[in-house]
């Protein structure tokens, strides 16, 4: 990449406006640290809760991020303190979304009187555009998924003016890409999807929300490498005629948990055992298994005979979540006698874990994920293979994409409805971790360490988004110029 700005050096205000829910928060949160770090200051806006839920800024970047708290309306039907997706059943989805573009009037009041240099908004608030285009105030749109994804989906057009209509549309390859992809849908995943939609209440449906954050952005800013999908990313720059970005993978440096009692206490339980041979499993805060997919995947895990540690999340049927809960519902979702059997070499372990540190310890060889795209750059950041279990809205497209890179192989499900076997799960975690026939998987899985999580190049992508942000600014700032 061209060094855009060398010598500029003025510090700017970005905002940043996620939609709610703790994939989204994460990446934004981790962009804003990136950018106090040189020197830039930041005003994070989001609702009271979501806000209380984001890890700690380090204390040498504090005084350059301001928390900008918008509360979030209440809307018939959403419970009272619901403020993300993980507080909902996904039935409740649009709901949650009619609440976020509630946040109109306050964010406009907001950056009206504080008059950013730059806003960078996620795919929802398609009702921000015009008001800051009416304001004045330059934005991009900041997108935290693959330009994989991105260009399965298509233009702002293909966007807004969605023609795709039956499921079987979308587990094909669209004809404008020009080469050779396994990128497309499952029929089981566009299934749950098209059930979970039910009428759109919110009067705008994903696709036109994304479509317009696409159309009107100066530019899209990309969560992603060009080292990593090259040829994907190419094409994203043709079928949305405007610059893409890429910022790296914004991989989280600062992530020390050694003084922490719940790290303390698993790392012992991982020096046991040795490298490369335990099974880490985790399927993120909102993805939620059947309960005789639960029931395959435990047995699965069993029948591998591999050592694993396997962060269960409850299931919505159990009720919301809580940190300070007991764990009696554990032995409820799981297969009779399972927790006992393998006591010796496997752990089921009840709320938040340190995914960071764990997917780092020497002990871990493969991570069985979800496939949601801050577990990938995670694991993919220490080169940790990966045994690929997708569950909803990006995760299938993830998967394929993984797959196709030859850094994960997916666990084997019915094309129809999603189920799979103890068998297809055990094979797959063995074929990943300790099978000699995954050994090229693990060694292009380690190449990936520095891609994702390379300090000097990572600093270089951050860096470049500086440049173009001051460049593509306001015009009144002295460091800015037209976009070419």
């Amino acid at each position: 990449m061209d060094d855009l700005d060398d010598n500029a050096t003025s510090a700017l205000h970005v905002a940043m406006f996620p939609w709610l829910a703790m994939g989204h928060f994460i990446p934004f949160l981790e962009l804003s640290k990136c950018l106090a770090e040189r020197g830039h200051r930041i005003s994070f806006i989001s609702t009271p809760r979501n806000i209380q839920r984001l890890p700690k800024i380090p204390p040498k970047l504090s005084h350059l991020i301001d928390f900008v708290v918008l509360p979030l309306p209440s809307i018939e039907g959403l419970p009272e303190d619901a403020e993300a997706s993980v507080d909902i059943p996904i039935n409740k989805a649009q709901l949650l979304k009619m609440a976020f573009d509630g946040l109109e009037s306050p964010i406009t009041a907001f950056l009206k009187s504080s008059s950013p240099d730059w806003i960078l908004l996620d795919y929802a608030s398609h009702w921000l555009p015009p008001i800051l285009d009416e304001l004045g105030l330059p934005w991009a749109y900041f997108s935290l998924f693959t330009a994989a994804m991105l260009s399965f989906f298509g233009s702002p057009d293909a966007l807004i003016n969605n023609q795709r209509l039956s499921i079987e549309d979308f587990t094909k390859s669209p004809n404008w890409i020009p080469f050779e992809s396994n990128v497309a849908y499952r029929y089981h995943e566009m299934a749950k999807f098209f059930e979970a939609g039910g009428e759109n209440e919110s009067n705008a449906s994903d696709f036109y929300r994304f479509g317009v954050a696409v159309r009107d952005s100066k530019f899209v800013a990309l969560r992603s490498c060009v080292e990593f999908e090259p040829e994907w990313i190419a094409l994203l720059a043709e079928i949305y005629q405007k610059p893409i970005i890429p910022v790296g993978s914004l991989y989280p440096f600062d992530h020390s948990e050694e003084h922490n009692n719940n790290w303390v206490s698993i790392r012992s339980w991982l020096d046991q055992h040795k490298a490369g041979t335990v099974v880490y499993v985790a399927l993120g805060t909102e993805a939620s298994l059947s309960q005789a997919q639960l029931t395959q995947l435990a047995l699965g895990l069993e029948q591998s005979e591999l050592p694993f540690f396997w962060v269960l999340r409850k299931p919505p049927s159990y009720g919301p979540s809580r940190d300070s809960e007991d764990d009696d519902w554990v032995k409820a979702v799981l297969p009779e006698g399972f927790v006992e059997r393998v006591r010796e070499r496997g752990v089921v372990h009840a709320g938040w874990a340190p995914q960071v540190n764990i997917l780092s310890h020497d002990s871990v060889g493969g991570f069985l994920t979800h496939c949601g795209w801050n577990s990938v750059v995670e694991a993919l950041g220490v080169g940790q293979p990966l045994v690929l279990l997708p569950v909803m809205n990006d995760q299938g497209l993830n998967a394929r994409l993984l797959e196709g890179k030859k850094v994960g192989v997916e666990i084997g499900r019915d094309e129809r409805d999603g189920s799979f076997t103890s068998d297809s799960v055990a094979e797959s975690v063995r074929r990943v971790v300790v099978d000699s026939d995954g050994e090229a998987l693990r060694a292009r899985a380690r190449e990936m360490r520095e891609v994702f999580a390379g300090r000097v190049r990572m600093d270089r992508y951050i860096d470049d988004f500086v440049g173009y942000l001051k460049r593509f600014g306001r015009p009144n700032r002295p460091d800015s110029a037209a976009i070419m």
